[in-house]
């Protein structure tokens, strides 16, 4: 029988999971709930339990998985730490994202030292310790650790990390841990009703490994009325206060409004004995949604990338893009576009001329390069503003080694490693790397900036620190060259050795940056770079309307 933690344990647990489908919105109930704790004056933290055996992500497929996030510490996590960070507010780090391949792997590793002294290594207790110590080790600092189970319940996969914190709530003790249960509410249009049934069979299987949830978030396309919650709350031996509605909304940043109309944070408050904290007052929060639903104007952005058939495979850009929209009261309407489309000059202005900037976000392999070479000369040349991340910023380098410096066979090593001008070369530190997993440059870093160009002046500072994730860098060879052409190192790393930032001080807005700025922005701290992005779209759309203006001015005229 497991040992009771002693009762001076002030950190409160809450455990979400999910039934029914995937894909439900776990993460952003949980990120959604942990706001809602913040604006009452928590200290909150967000992990994240996923269920493949993948040690993390960084290996995975972008069409299958997503984005990779990477944190300050270097750490390839799951997409959902990046809902978390944005709706919280805070920085999270490796700890915050654990695998069942980390947790085999711990384990193994301690096996093979003998620390578990000759003991035959099992499921219960070696795999479900390891689990339960990673949530301890987040207690610290925290007044509530929320805790999202990946995958659903009747996944086999799970059921290691379900009975590990059935365990963890019976140690804690129950009034210092509460479980969330996110479930579907299919509206059937043939019998014109929502259907419970699949909820309530998700909850039966729940409470078959042991765990009762203590409020249910129910995902639905129609309004659930009094008597459907009642039959929810009837079956699946809930309180009626305790069925959250959680419909589809323009977006993701009203969903902690919604839940808190409904009095969710409320209930959470009260489970875990926190009543008497602060309410929460949601004025800013609102006016940030407010300003998504309702602004002032719009423009449209070209997002053309290599994995744009999945958009969760750019998910912290898109978010990104709408905090720089938020940042300018704009509302930013976003294309993504294959850049398999742009074969040709034609193709490419045919294609792009409607739009107000050009993005090209970051990416692996050769497939699309060509097309992004081609998107971005129409940018350059055209005075579209252009923005460029990690591939995006070495594709612009090569793009303007060739047509502005005259470099035809210029390329990047990792695609054309036989080419004549390498102007985008593997870093040394990369050079005798084999395994690919957790070996990029990784992380957090700083940037020097330099005096007089459009970064210093977007940050407002001389040195910031960026998130990255690359293997491959600007050629120092080349760098002469690119100053002689007008091309502005704008950012380099402190000693001087690798280009972070490059722009076009001549450009009405063009700008490269070797790391990912996506990552580190936030709804209520939009990042500068993609809040200067933003408004040199909205300034370019404006402008675009005034000589349209003219134009049909002059029409009527001349008739």
């Amino acid at each position: 029988m497991a040992m009771r933690m002693e009762s001076s344990q002030q950190t409160r647990y809450i455990f979400v999971t999910g039934g029914v489908v995937s894909s439900l919105g776990k993460g952003i109930a949980a990120a959604s709930i942990g706001r809602l704790l913040v604006e009452r004056g928590m200290r909150v933290t967000i992990m994240k339990f996923d269920p493949y055996l993948n040690v993390d992500p960084g290996t995975m497929s972008p069409f299958q998985h997503g984005e990779v996030f990477v944190t300050d510490d270097g750490a390839e996590t799951d997409l959902d730490l990046g809902h978390y960070e944005r709706f919280i507010d805070r920085s999270l780090t490796q700890a915050n994202n654990v695998t069942t391949g980390r947790i085999y792997l711990n384990v193994i590793t301690k096996e093979r030292r003998g620390e578990y002294l000759g003991s035959t290594v099992q499921v219960i207790p070696h795999i479900t310790d390891e689990i339960k110590a990673a949530m301890k080790r987040l207690a610290p600092d925290n007044d509530v650790v929320i805790v999202e189970i990946g995958g659903t319940v009747g996944d086999i996969e799970s059921q290691p990390f379900l009975e590990a914190v059935r365990q963890f709530r019976q140690e804690i003790g129950r009034e210092n841990g509460i479980f969330i249960h996110l479930t579907l509410v299919p509206f059937i249009a043939a019998a014109g009703e929502v259907k419970t049934k699949p909820t309530q069979h998700s909850v039966r299987e729940l409470m078959q490994l042991g765990i009762q949830p203590d409020i249910l978030i129910c995902r639905t396309e129609r309004a659930l009325s009094d008597d459907v919650k009642r039959k929810i709350a009837l079956f699946c031996n809930v309180e009626f206060g305790a069925v959250v509605e959680s419909r589809d909304v323009p977006t993701i940043y009203e969903i902690p409004l919604v839940f808190h109309e409904q009095g969710a944070d409320e209930r959470v408050m009260h489970r875990l004995g926190l009543l008497g904290k602060r309410s929460p007052d949601l004025t800013a929060w609102r006016k940030l949604v407010q300003r998504i639903i309702a602004p002032s104007r719009r423009v449209k952005i070209a997002v053309v990338g290599k994995y744009t058939e999945f958009i969760d495979s750019y998910k912290s850009v898109q978010e990104a893009l709408i905090h720089g929209g938020i940042a300018n009261n704009v509302g930013v309407d976003i294309s993504w576009i294959s850049s398999d489309t742009f074969s040709s000059r034609e193709r490419t202005r045919e294609v792009l001329a409607q739009y107000d900037g050009l993005l090209v976000p970051g990416g692996f392999g050769v497939r699309g390069v060509e097309g992004m070479v081609e998107a971005i000369r129409y940018a350059r040349e055209a005075g579209v503003p252009f923005f460029g991340i990690c591939l995006g910023m070495q594709v612009a380098i090569v793009e303007f080694a060739r047509n502005v410096m005259g470099l035809d066979d210029s390329n990047s090593s990792e695609f054309a490693p036989e080419c004549g001008n390498a102007v985008i070369s593997l870093m040394e530190s990369q050079q005798h790397v084999t395994d690919m997993g957790g070996t990029m440059r990784l992380g957090q870093y700083p940037c020097r900036l330099g005096d007089g160009t459009r970064a210093a002046a977007m940050y407002g500072t001389q040195q910031v620190s960026e998130r990255h994730r690359h293997r491959y860098e600007v050629s120092n060879a080349f760098r002469d060259g690119f100053i002689e052409h007008g091309l502005t190192l704008s950012g380099l790393s402190p000693d001087g050795s690798l280009v972070e930032i490059v722009e076009l001080q001549t450009h009405p807005w063009y700008l490269g940056c070797q790391f990912h700025p996506e990552l580190k922005s936030r709804p209520t701290r939009p990042h500068p770079l993609f809040a200067g992005f933003i408004a040199a779209a909205a300034e370019h759309a404006d402008a675009g309307r005034s000589e349209g203006a003219e134009s049909r001015m002059g029409i009527e005229t001349r008739s």
